[in-house]
């Protein structure tokens, strides 16, 4: 007589690695976003730094930080006056994709009143 064992065993160990597979899949990705908005995002920002280095061509444009999320482009950091904070503003408005942009560049004060 054959006796039968059943799948319990094999679905436990089945169960157990699926768990731990959706774990190192949950914790490697950005799950706010699809893959296609992260790839678009990862884009928009390489194109803003681009248009930003030859449209504006600030001699502080290295210590402008541009971070994208669902198309919303986000620029922090230092610029030397008023005009290249405007300037960088217009320009990342204007690439593809851009859905709003926040501004949050500073005028560095040391650089405005050197100008003056």
């Amino acid at each position: 007589m054959i006796k039968d064992r059943g799948f319990g065993p094999i679905c436990s160990v089945v169960q157990v690695i699926a768990i731990f597979v959706a774990i190192g899949i949950v914790a490697g990705c950005n799950m706010s976003q699809s893959p296609n908005r992260q790839v678009s995002d990862a884009q928009i920002t390489t194109q803003v730094k681009s248009k930003l280095a030859s449209d504006v061509r600030a001699s502080s444009l290295t210590n402008i930080d541009v971070n994208t999320t669902n198309g919303i482009v986000t620029l922090a950091g230092q610029v030397e006056n008023a005009e290249v904070k405007r300037s960088a503003e217009t320009v990342t408005a204007s690439v593809p994709g851009v859905v709003r942009v926040n501004n949050n560049l500073q005028v560095d004060p040391a650089a405005a009143s050197i100008a003056h």
